[in-house]
């Protein structure tokens, strides 16, 4: 298990949970997906539909209320790209074996983008640069970073770096890597919150053919620093292409160093969290930051 406060789910839950709250699915065929995802338990549903089981604990008013939030932001952010994203269908209700509301939604195709293989993709770094302009043209109807996870503050992550620096002390080299949070913590976030998606890593990215087809995990879509989104390209593309995306979003030296201190404060934490339970995801960390370390910029 990956987390402490991890609930249990199975085939068979979800298929008695399927059977009795949308018997119009009963029919089709129900498969676990083995996913990098972190936060969700996946499973799908004949070709066309999956459904999303939330993985950790919490109370259900606030899990339902959360769900609802991510059924409009995953509306919202399909009328800003033309890349699809994945969209609500249902929501199902707790159940005597499952504690927590969850969601049905559409299927969509393509293969999870890897560091390793789409790292020289200059057609992928392309269709990020295109997504990102996009998401940050869409209008924040005044909102502003909601303080919720990363897009605020840097220094509001001191605690967490601090955490992950004591639990990386046998896999890291530690004392390189505050050395270089110390330096990015103090850049200042001097431009103005932009619509985000706000986890744009790898496993949320569909690709065919080298190019972007399909976004996953667009919930969280809301205004954020303009940084945050950045971090697509250092968890995914080597110097070329990471040099390519920033000429193509215009960001000037501080913005572009944040998005690597976004990455950073990201990465650090996956390293250590999921090295024995999701040895891809702790991968993903350790390509991150090496990325980050040598880059001679940062």
């Amino acid at each position: 298990m990956m987390h402490n406060d991890q609930v249990n789910i199975d085939t068979d839950i979800v298929t008695n949970m399927i059977h009795e709250q949308f018997p119009q699915y009963c029919n089709l065929e129900i498969k676990k997906l083995d996913t990098q995802g972190t936060m969700n338990a996946i499973y799908r549903l004949g070709d066309k539909l999956a459904a999303k089981f939330p993985l950790r604990l919490i109370d259900n008013k606030l899990c339902n209320e959360q769900i609802l939030a991510e059924a409009s932001a995953m509306k919202e952010i399909s009328q800003c790209t033309t890349v699809p994203c994945a969209q609500m269908i249902g929501i199902g209700q707790p159940s005597i074996d499952f504690p927590m509301h969850w969601i049905i939604q559409d299927w969509l195709e393509g293969d999870i983008a890897t560091p390793i293989d789409f790292s020289s993709s200059t057609s992928l770094a392309q269709d990020i640069s295109d997504l990102i302009l996009n998401l940050r043209s869409a209008h924040t109807h005044q909102r502003r970073f909601d303080g919720k996870g990363r897009g605020g503050n840097l220094t509001d992550h001191d605690d967490w770096i601090s955490t992950c620096l004591k639990k990386s002390k046998n896999l890291l080299d530690v004392d390189m890597l505050h050395a270089i949070w110390v330096r990015l913590r103090q850049l200042p976030h001097r431009q103005r919150d932009v619509m985000s998606h706000k986890d744009l890593i790898p496993a949320n990215l569909l690709v065919q053919n080298q190019r972007l087809i399909g976004l996953l995990d667009c919930g969280s879509f809301g205004p954020a620093d303009s940084a945050l989104d950045l971090v697509a390209a250092w968890h995914l593309f080597d110097s070329p292409r990471r040099e390519l995306i920033k000429e193509n979003l215009q960001s000037d030296d501080i913005e572009w160093k944040r998005g690597a201190a976004w990455a950073f404060q990201q990465a650090l934490g996956l390293v250590w969290y999921y090295e024995k339970s999701n040895p891809a995801m702790s991968a993903l960390g350790r390509s991150t930051l090496i990325r980050i370390i040598n880059d001679p910029d940062i």
